[in-house]
């Protein structure tokens, strides 16, 4: 938490959708931290304890969201990561991620009411 105010840190290389995602988490109370490569998320990791992490499955390169949730892994990450993917559930059968701390995988584009649920489900 930072002033009060749950933190969601969000790992995505389009600025598109990490200024959507600023725009909704904001205006509804929330503080995000936004990082546009695997390296500056779990750089903003170390940086910022977040309460919520939402991290892309492809950015920069193919395997960098597996290799984010690889890394928080390593560092004993307890929040909650769902990762963001446009190939959806289709995922779920080629790697088991839950092993890895991954909560849930959702499809692009996220609508902003599964955001705002899926945080108030997880957050006390």
């Amino acid at each position: 938490m930072k002033d009060g105010k749950y933190v969601i840190l969000c790992i995505d290389d389009d600025p598109d959708l990490l200024f959507s995602l600023r725009v909704v988490l904001e205006a509804n109370g929330y503080v995000m931290v936004a990082a546009a490569s695997a390296d500056e998320g779990i750089k903003a990791y170390k940086e910022n304890n977040p309460d919520v992490l939402i991290v892309d499955l492809m950015m920069e390169e193919i395997d960098a969201g597996i290799r984010v949730v690889q890394e928080l892994h390593a560092l004993g990450n307890k929040a909650p990561l769902y990762l963001l993917s446009s190939t959806g559930d289709y995922l779920y059968g080629m790697v088991d991620l839950h092993d890895q701390g991954v909560t849930a995988i959702f499809q692009k584009p996220l609508s902003p009411d599964t955001l705002l649920s899926l945080l108030k489900a997880r957050l006390p």
